[in-house]
């Protein structure tokens, strides 16, 4: 009795390869990735067109820096959506500074005056967590080089040299 081939599927005489099916949900997820930043392009242009309404019509500043921070909100998401296409894989510091940007732009708009206590402690906390975060992620850009496909790794180039 032969063995079957790792790659392949037991049922339907083996006619559903996996390496076959994995390349085409990956093209799949590409193309939603790319409907995704075509999308966030499109909500971009439309919020670049909301300040310049806002600022024909003088009103309040916060209302103009709300806006201006939640298009750099998605620029951030934009380029995470870009390095998701390059490498297949998410860059947590792109990750961290989009979310740091997102919590500092609540408490732009509602103020801080007018959160809680509670809540000042948390977001403070969160605030810390993510900066130390950010700042590993600045320290070792190569973090997980080794347990990636990348044909490039300084951390092992390194050990090679120093061998």
């Amino acid at each position: 009795m032969s063995k079957r081939f790792k790659s392949r599927f037991l049922f339907c005489n083996r006619w559903l390869d996996r390496r076959t099916i994995v390349t085409n949900m990956e093209a799949f997820q590409d193309l939603i990735v790319i409907v995704l930043c075509l999308g966030l392009f499109a909500v971009m242009l439309t919020q670049l067109w909301g300040i310049f309404a806002i600022l024909s019509q003088s009103s309040g500043y916060k209302q103009v820096t709300a806006k201006i921070l939640f298009i750099l909100i998605l620029v951030e998401l934009f380029r995470l959506l870009i390095v998701y296409l390059q490498e297949h894989s998410i860059s947590v510091g792109v990750a961290v500074e989009v979310t740091i940007v997102s919590v500092l732009r609540e408490v732009i708009v509602y103020g801080a005056l007018g959160i809680s206590e509670v809540k000042t402690a948390s977001i403070c906390g969160l605030l810390l967590i993510l900066g130390g975060l950010l700042f590993v992620c600045s320290k070792k850009p190569y973090i997980d080089c080794k347990s990636s496909n990348k044909n490039f790794c300084p951390l092992i180039e390194q050990d090679k040299l120093n061998s």
